[in-house]
């Protein structure tokens, strides 16, 4: 049985795409993650993912636009890339974020439609029993 991509796994693919490099297909993904997350994905299951198929995308359509540059000194290169995948984690951060603006706006139009007022959206979330039980003698 096919093993369920945490929230951390998904977060270790996106990273992975954001410092990709080389040539990018489904299955070289799918390989690439084998050592990252510890199994070996499907393209199917990447693809229903829309954090991994957005960050794949992106990362497709960056790599089809990047010109040859001319080679910089070792460190500099480092750095370049360095940069190069932040900037790129950044976006995908932004994309994601609005997305999560917008389900906030939908659940906030939703909230007013059913009338409920700050108070019953703040309200603390219960405490959770965490085992304690009595001793048996």
């Amino acid at each position: 049985m096919a093993k369920h991509l945490t929230d951390r796994d998904i977060e270790h693919i996106v990273k992975l795409l954001d410092g990709w490099q080389d040539k990018l297909t489904w299955d070289v993904l799918c390989e690439a993650c084998a050592p990252v997350i510890g199994t070996h994905p499907v393209r199917q299951t990447l693809m229903k993912i829309t954090r991994v198929k957005d960050a794949f995308d992106a990362c497709k359509k960056r790599l089809s636009g990047e010109m040859a540059e001319i080679a910089p000194l070792p460190s500099m290169k480092i750095a370049i890339e360095r940069i190069s995948r932040l900037e790129r984690e950044n976006e995908r951060l932004k994309r994601e974020n609005n997305k999560l603006l917008e389900q906030f706006a939908v659940w906030q139009y939703n909230a007013h439609n059913k009338r409920l007022n700050n108070h019953d959206l703040n309200k603390a979330l219960p405490t959770i029993d965490r085992g304690q039980t009595a001793d048996f003698d």
